[in-house]
């Protein structure tokens, strides 16, 4: 499933990971989901590059090209709540791999020219996305059901897993007319209605949501329950809700990074 990609590495202080790339294009950095870059990821991200983009799939955990199971998902959540690259419960600071991931922005925009960059982050990478709009490199974010921080106790389902000054930085893009494409499951409870109400109040007109019934998801998919709106929950076939959702993200990305001047 990889053999059309080209696999590299990137190094920043001292952290140096795997990094699959394909395409030609402007670049978007495609985050994937725990467990890692399975073979769902993959398909969402041949659709960003069938459609004329670069895409970097760094590699955060897991093997690549590897199924989901239950298993294999346990023991890569386990690894990531010793990491000290991951904060699972921060509310109000981001993880500190988002600083590797920046510094992969501004690479992948200096090996397009200095084109722009667009990022899509899933699931515990989806908050990612927000933090790395801090970036100037960066045209736009989508944010796929952002579960960071885990929402145990009464403050975290409406935090979003940033800083004050990522936060300050996002709402000063957006007052700028820079947009973030949000998605989530009615009901999903890792992503609850509380984080997006937080990202309208903060964001305004910079953020739009797709928010779909819980009903559309995947009756086949290894999720218990609906979550993963662009990979394990997504039916591909037209006119599905989760198929159309990924379109939108698609179109999303065409129209904010080819109006984006160079970086």
């Amino acid at each position: 499933m990889l053999a059309d990609y080209r696999e590299t590495s990137f190094g920043h202080e001292g952290k140096r990971k795997p990094v699959y790339v394909r395409g030609e294009g402007r670049a978007v950095i495609v985050l994937h989901e725990l467990p890692g870059i399975t073979p769902q990821v993959l398909r969402f991200a041949d659709w960003v590059v069938e459609t004329g983009f670069r895409v970097y799939l760094p590699q955060l955990t897991g093997v690549a090209g590897r199924p989901v199971s239950f298993g294999y998902y346990l023991r890569v959540f386990a690894g990531l709540c010793i990491s000290r690259e991951f904060a699972l419960l921060a509310a109000h600071r981001s993880s500190p791999v988002t600083q590797w991931l920046r510094a992969l922005a501004r690479h992948a925009s200096q090996e397009t020219a200095g084109a722009r960059v667009g990022v899509v982050g899933m699931c515990f990478t989806g908050n990612f996305a927000l933090s790395m709009m801090l970036e100037p490199c960066l045209a736009t974010a989508v944010t796929a059901q952002p579960s960071l921080p885990l929402p145990f106790g009464e403050e975290r389902p409406a935090a979003l897993h940033v800083s004050a000054e990522e936060l300050h930085g996002l709402k000063e893009r957006c007052a700028r007319g820079d947009k973030v494409l949000g998605l989530r499951f009615e009901g999903d409870k890792w992503c609850q209605a509380r984080r997006f109400a937080t990202l309208r109040r903060e964001l305004g007109q910079g953020f739009e949501a797709i928010e779909l019934p819980a009903a559309a998801a995947n009756p086949d998919s290894p999720n218990p329950h609906p979550h993963s709106v662009l990979t394990n929950d997504l039916i591909d076939r037209d006119g599905e809700p989760t198929k159309e959702a990924a379109k939108r993200v698609i179109a999303f990305l065409q129209a904010h990074l080819s109006a984006a001047p160079r970086a």
